[in-house]
């Protein structure tokens, strides 16, 4: 039988999964009844930057999918063995061959259901410079007048932007917490 993403035991390479609460927890975690290991499933981290340049953010017109051809902040799945920083660089400069300094953690979202937590920063993009990376089809300085909202991949992206402007517009400077 078949768990989410796990079908066979890391440990042992046994099919013998279940769903049990093993002694000490107290959580549903997926168990292997063979030899006993627990296999625990935790959300996974998306590491993401708006770089910003002068009174303009940079986003991507998106060339895979999920939401192919639609705007987003470059942002990622976290790599083993980086910092959360260096991975909304890394991010950066893959989908939009720009580098940026990292200034602050702009917004922390939650897609609960998905199990995804983003980390989304705030970035000056270095010179003003950027490109177009393999996984976008375009990138384009945006003021918050151009923004498509619209077209704006994922409510991640939707939501720190709404932050980064309505803080701009309130002269402060948060960290955002939300969740859906």
């Amino acid at each position: 039988m078949k768990h989410g993403p796990i079908n066979f035991c890391s440990r042992c390479g046994s099919d013998r999964l279940q769903h049990l609460v093993p002694e000490g927890d107290h959580r549903i975690r997926v168990v292997c009844t063979k030899c006993q290991t627990i296999h625990y499933e935790n959300p996974r981290i998306i590491a993401g930057c708006l770089p910003v340049w002068e009174d303009k953010v940079l986003l991507c017109r998106r060339a895979i999918e999920p939401r192919r051809g639609f705007w987003n902040i470059p942002a990622g799945f976290l790599e083993n063995g980086e910092t959360i920083e260096a991975g909304a660089a890394r991010e950066v400069w893959e989908e939009a061959a720009a580098s940026v300094k990292i200034e602050r953690v702009l917004a922390i979202f939650t897609l609960v259901d998905f199990h995804h937590v983003y980390v989304h920063f705030t970035g000056e993009l270095v010179d003003g410079a950027f490109g177009v990376g393999e996984e976008s089809l375009e990138t384009r300085l945006f003021s918050e007048e151009e923004i498509p909202w619209d077209d704006i991949a994922f409510i991640s992206s939707k939501f720190a932007l709404e932050a980064f402007f309505e803080d701009r517009r309130l002269g402060l400077t948060r960290t955002h917490v939300g969740s859906f």
